[in-house]
């Protein structure tokens, strides 16, 4: 099981539009989110380290994601 709470994916996919979400369907949007989640995570930690810095800010996470969501 990954790290993401199947109840907030059911939430995600309500605030969506959606009238029923499947157990199935909340597991794999939790599934696919956590991958996304750590390929933005990995650009990140380079945007930081090639800053010489160990710490992750949230500027990195933001341009890290825009990278990464528009390939």
């Amino acid at each position: 099981m990954g790290e993401l709470a199947i109840a907030a994916m059911h939430r995600i996919c309500k605030k969506a539009g959606a009238e029923r979400v499947s157990e199935a369907a909340a597991m794999q949007l939790a599934k696919v989110l956590e991958d996304i989640g750590i390929k933005i995570c990995k650009e990140a930690i380079d945007f930081a380290m090639h800053a010489g810095r160990k710490t992750v800010k949230a500027e990195d996470i933001e341009i890290a994601a825009k990278k990464v969501l528009t390939r």
